[in-house]
């Protein structure tokens, strides 16, 4: 049995989660989640709590147990919170906006790439090098950093491209000449 999964969730009075069988949809001040779930788990409401058990002994049931737990405890987290990923444009003429619905990029590229931001999700740019993801999803801000991200990756020798702020890029010494 998981040892996250035996920690019952604490629901907080500003957010409401509704059961129906394996869909689980939970509602908060800054906004609302919906997700299904396989049906090797039960999930309860207990007063103000969410309980989930394995229904069977099998090796699935219980990986689901965890991870089915860590889902609805995130989802309650977004919608009183929403998910946060900064990302940094780094190279010479490398920039971003914002227009209409679209995340504009010009990273280096004979074309500028458009970037449609998806729908429960808010991209900003506070800076022309920085990008900021919003959204009370955790799934879909990690998608969404990814995505902008695979454009172009920081390459390793000189360090430009985009890369999600606080991570680590080990950097290749160049070519020697003697």
């Amino acid at each position: 049995m998981s040892r996250i999964g035996k920690l019952p969730i604490e629901i907080p009075s500003s957010v409401k989660v509704i059961i129906e069988g394996a869909k689980v949809k939970v509602e908060g001040p800054k906004g609302k989640l919906e997700q299904t779930f396989d049906d090797v788990v039960t999930i309860l409401q207990e007063d103000s709590q969410v309980v989930i058990q394995p229904k069977g002994k099998s090796r699935y049931a219980r990986a689901m147990h965890g991870t089915v737990c860590s889902i609805i405890r995130s989802m309650v987290a977004g919608v009183q919170k929403p998910f946060l990923k900064e990302l940094e444009i780094v190279g010479v003429g490398f920039k971003a906006s914002i227009s209409a619905n679209v995340l504009d990029l010009n990273l280096g590229y004979s074309h500028p790439i458009h970037y449609a931001i998806p729908q429960g999700a808010t991209v900003s740019t506070p800076d022309a090098t920085k990008i900021r993801v919003e959204s009370p999803s955790k799934f879909l801000t990690g998608q969404i950093a990814a995505d902008i991200k695979r454009y172009y990756p920081v390459e390793p020798y000189k360090g430009k491209g985009v890369k999600i702020v606080g991570e680590f890029v080990r950097r290749k010494e160049g070519k020697k000449t003697s």
